[in-house]
C-alpha cells in the first residue's frame, strides 16, 4: 500500500511509492496504450523488484484516489486506490525533472494535470532550483496538453530519442521557471 502522504489536492492524493505499489507501475507498463506513451520497456514484476529499493535520488510518488477518512499515515487498503505515479528526478544535483503516468480507466478525468501540479508544488517549496523540467514525446497530445495547461513552455526537441513502439520517436522538452510559477501562485 502507498505510504504516508506528501501532498492532498482537492480529489488526488500523492503519497511516497512502497515496494507494494509496484503492481500498479507493472500494469502501466504492460498496458499496450500506455506502454508506447510511457517509452517504458516492459519489464515483468520479477525484474521490478529486483530494482528495488532504487540507488537513485528521486522522489517517487504514488497518485492515489483516498477515501473520506484516509489520514496523513500509511491507509489501510480499503482507504485509498493507487492510479498512477509521479517522480522528481535529479534535484539533489540540477534541475527536477518530472515524470508521470495514469493508469488508462481514469485518463481524461483531470486526476494527472492535478497529480502534476502537486508535484510542482513540492518541488519548488521542497528545492531551490530555478526551474522544472518535463519531457513528452511528441506524438502524445494528452501529455503535452497536460504540461501547457500548467504553464510549462517547449524548450526544444531531442530528435529520434527513444525506440518505442517500432520506431524511433521525439521527445519533446518542457520547462516552468519559478517566477512563472509564483505568479500563477498569486
Amino acid at each position: 500500500m502507498p505510504g504516508a502522504r506528501v501532498a492532498r489536492g482537492e480529489r488526488v492524493t500523492l503519497r511516497t511509492t512502497e515496494e507494494e505499489d509496484m503492481r500498479v507501475l507493472q500494469r502501466m507498463r504492460t498496458n499496450p496504450e500506455l506502454k508506447v506513451p510511457l517509452g517504458s520497456p516492459v519489464t515483468s514484476r520479477g525484474e521490478m523488484e529486483s530494482e528495488w529499493p532504487r540507488d537513485d535520488d528521486a522522489d517517487r510518488f504514488t497518485v492515489c484516489l483516498d477515501e473520506e477518512g484516509a489520514g496523513p499515515g500509511p491507509p489501510a487498503e480499503s482507504e485509498t486506490r493507487a492510479i498512477g505515479f509521479v517522480t522528481v528526478e535529479d534535484a539533489s544535483w540540477r534541475r527536477p525533472e518530472l515524470g508521470y503516468g495514469i493508469v488508462q480507466e481514469v485518463h481524461g478525468e483531470g486526476y494527472g494535470r492535478e497529480a502534476v501540479a502537486l508535484a510542482v508544488d513540492y518541488c519548488f517549496r521542497t528545492y531551490a532550483h530555478p526551474a522544472i523540467g518535463a519531457g513528452a514525446f511528441a506524438f502524445n497530445d494528452a501529455s503535452r496538453g497536460l504540461l501547457e495547461s500548467l504553464g510549462f513552455s517547449e524548450e526544444g526537441r531531442t530528435r529520434r530519442d527513444m525506440f518505442v513502439g517500432g520506431e524511433y520517436r521525439d521527445m519533446v522538452q518542457y520547462c516552468l521557471l519559478r517566477e512563472e510559477w509564483e505568479s500563477d501562485e498569486d
